[in-house]
C-alpha cells in the first residue's frame, strides 16, 4: 500500500519527532507531507501508533490518505514536483 501522509503540528519538537519519524517509512515531498510507499496494515498501525502518542490530540493533526495504482499514475503537480517514488525503501 502507499500512503500520503501530512500533518499539521504545533510544537516544534514534536514535529521534527514526527518527521525523523516519518522519513523511515518513507520521502519527503514538503515540509509536513511525506510518500510512504510498500506500507503493509501492521506498519501502518505502527506508524499511527507512535505518532499519535507523539502530537497533542487537542491541537495536531495527522492524516492518513491511501493511494491505489491507479491514482498514482493519474499524478500531476505544478512547479517543481517528482513523480511519486513507488521503488522499495529501505532503512539501512
Amino acid at each position: 500500500m502507499f500512503y500520503l501522509v501530512c500533518f499539521d503540528i504545533s510544537d516544534d519538537r514534536a514535529r521534527y519527532k514526527a518527521g525523523r519519524m516519518l522519513k523511515g517509512f518513507g520521502y519527503r515531498v514538503q515540509k509536513s507531507v511525506y510518500e510512504c510507499p510498500n506500507m503493509n496494515k501492521s506498519k501502518l498501525i505502527k506508524l499511527k501508533h507512535k505518532l499519535e502518542e507523539l502530537i497533542d490530540q487537542e491541537k495536531d493533526t495527522v492524516r492518513f490518505y491511501q493511494l491505489c495504482k491507479e491514482c498514482l499514475g493519474v499524478f500531476d503537480s505544478s512547479g517543481n514536483g517528482e513523480q511519486p517514488r513507488i521503488k522499495d525503501f529501505f532503512v539501512v
